[in-house]
């Protein structure tokens, strides 16, 4: 009885839980947004499997690969509505400022800075009882702690040696631009 009701539980709070970040079109399409973001920050884009997690927030059925990944120190969801271009009731773009850091090019295995602002209308739609994102489709907008998390687990896992030394550059670079930062 109390394994049933712990399962009920779990599958309880997982549906409140689900429920909080549905998008119903009656919610504020913001909350959609704001999911999105973070978990693209925190680069859940980053391999091509792991993208299924923002699916039900996007119109896109398919993730490209980006040979490169913009790496982000902080973002803002436009919350105030006058700033938004309004189509109709169902229909917004919504304006997102990204403090960018630069790029990071897989490739090559190199990060340029080039820190700036950026901003980005994000268009959001009701597609049936639901906020769902139609575009822009922008490549990841990572963290930069996350990205070099990540560079270090790939360099961990790189068998070639020449590879290896690419990606503990890369993880140099990132790195020095987050001592630069903090000296500011």
């Amino acid at each position: 009885m109390r394994v049933l009701l712990c399962v009920l539980g779990i599958v309880v709070f997982s549906a409140i839980s689900l429920h909080a970040i549905s998008g119903h079109i009656t919610e504020d399409p913001t909350k959609i947004l704001q999911k999105y973001l973070s978990l693209d920050k925190k680069g859940v884009r980053l391999e091509a499997h792991s993208w299924e997690v923002v699916r039900p927030f996007v119109a896109w059925l398919e993730e490209p690969a980006w040979g490169h990944v913009v790496v982000i120190s902080q973002y803002e969801v436009v919350d105030d509505v006058s700033q938004w271009e309004v189509m109709n009731g169902l229909e917004a773009k919504i304006p997102v400022i990204f403090e960018v850091l630069g790029t990071m090019h897989w490739e090559r295995a190199t990060f340029v800075t080039n820190p700036h602002r950026e901003i980005q209308y994000f268009h959001l739609k009701g597609v049936g009882d639901r906020w769902q994102i139609v575009g822009p489709q922008l490549p990841p907008h990572v963290g930069r702690q996350r990205l070099v998390d990540f560079v270090r687990w790939a360099e961990l896992n790189e068998s070639g040696p020449e590879r290896k030394n690419l990606l503990n550059s890369l993880i140099q670079q990132l790195e020095l631009t987050n001592e630069k930062d903090v000296q500011k």
